[in-house]
């Protein structure tokens, strides 16, 4: 396989929706950008359900028009909220309710379709896409000149590229903070998540498969269920919970069903089911870094770091990285000082530490509580609904703005009462 170049002014390392967008936007700016991806796609991804805010990234990058227009035809499942239920209590945040301006609605999505259209349209704005190639090493130059060796693994080639600028969208393959040293602990327990996919009518009188279902185990509110539907009668079901929670179960498929048959609701909804997708297990995703950034390199999504699935804040925030760096390494190629701590890394920490406040007070229950309140105000409903449609930079917003605070307050007012 051959490379059109054998310098770029930016080499992306991986194809997912954070490197398919600022593949795009970099081609639409004429540069000269390769994507590097180790996988073929298609390809299977969890992260099934998007949030509003993602249409509004994927339109800055030139791939909303193409989601949407494809979105039938690929069975992509019209999402306009999230559903939660815990022990006989119902609520629902419709995100076409909530307090920031932007999109309120978007889709459920099986990620193999999803992320093979948008590097397709990244490829068709002028991007040059190979897959089956693995970066094994990176040399950062002073020269501006900065060393790519990776290896062909159809033929097992070597090969070696020079280019001005690197991007790591390599997810949860995390390639650049392996190679540079840059992983850090998360400070998040060790969760496990298993999941597949099912075959399934999801005909319950209280089901809306309009949005996703986010349900609580009904003795241990650290375990959660989610249930995705898409458009082609399928849906993505899942648990998540501490590895202690799992320790007597040896394989996915037990870790899955067993606790699945805990919660007779859920059971309910999913009715007679066969699955499709075999169950998987993923443990230990939660992820950090020393920096986002450094000469030459930026870190996009869950390259740099990774919550938690439980508010599906995981392709926001892709999104949102490559739609902040790009701009920022364009200036950067045109010879122009950029401070990537105060323009890229600080104000995208802000949108991921609001998530993380949330995510953490799901866990504690305190977010929980604030959900399930039985006479939420609808001002404050509005404002805690922005986040979960993924509105977590919208500083208009004081739940964002001071979310630790905002969040306690509002905790103790649910529990009081």
């Amino acid at each position: 396989m051959s490379l059109a170049h054998s310098h770029y002014d930016v080499i992306i390392i991986g194809a997912g929706p954070s490197g398919a967008a600022a593949a795009a936007m970099l081609a639409q700016a004429n540069k000269k950008v390769l994507v590097l991806e180790r996988q073929q796609f298609p390809r299977f991804s969890i992260g099934e359900s998007l949030l509003p805010q993602c249409m509004m990234y994927l339109e800055q990058a030139g791939l909303r028009d193409t989601v949407e227009q494809h979105a039938q035809e690929l069975g992509f499942q019209f999402k306009d909220g999230a559903a939660f239920y815990r022990g006989g209590e119902h609520t629902v945040f419709d995100f076409r309710e909530k307090s920031s301006t932007g999109p309120g609605t978007t889709f459920q999505v099986k990620r193999e379709k999803f992320d093979q259209l948008l590097i397709q349209q990244a490829a068709a704005y002028g991007a040059e896409v190979q897959h089956g190639m693995q970066v094994e090493q990176v040399a950062l130059q002073d020269d501006g000149k900065h060393c790519v060796k990776l290896r062909n693994l159809a033929d097992d080639a070597q090969l070696e590229l020079t280019c001005a600028f690197l991007l790591d969208a390599s997810g949860f393959g995390r390639v650049l903070p392996r190679l540079l040293d840059l992983e850090y602990p998360s400070d998040f327990p060790v969760r496990q998540a298993a999941f597949c996919h099912v075959k399934t009518e999801l005909e319950h009188p209280t089901f809306d498969r309009n949005k996703i279902l986010i349900t609580v185990h009904p003795t241990n509110p650290e375990i959660w269920y989610w249930l995705i539907p898409f458009a082609d009668g399928t849906a993505s079901l899942g648990v998540v919970g501490s590895e202690r929670f799992f320790a007597d179960d040896d394989n996915a498929k037990a870790a899955l069903w067993r606790k699945v048959q805990d919660e007779p609701y859920l059971l309910e909804v999913l009715g007679d089911c066969d699955v499709v997708r075999d169950e998987q297990i993923i443990t230990g995703y939660s992820a950090n870094v020393k920096q986002l950034h450094g000469k030459g390199y930026a870190l996009l999504g869950n390259a740099g770091e990774f919550l938690d699935p439980v508010f599906s804040s995981g392709v926001t925030i892709a999104l949102k990285s490559a739609i902040m760096a790009v701009p920022l390494v364009l200036r950067e190629l045109n010879g122009e000082t950029v401070d990537w701590q105060q323009e890229f890394s600080s104000p995208l920490r802000k949108g991921i530490d609001t998530f993380r406040t949330y995510v953490k007070g799901w866990y504690d229950c305190s977010f929980q509580d604030v959900i399930f309140y039985p006479h939420q105000q609808a001002t404050i409903k509005q404002m805690i609904c922005s986040i979960l449609a993924g509105y977590a930079w919208d500083l208009q917003n004081p739940f964002v703005r001071e979310s630790e605070r905002r969040l306690k307050v509002v905790t103790e007012l649910c529990q009081e009462s």
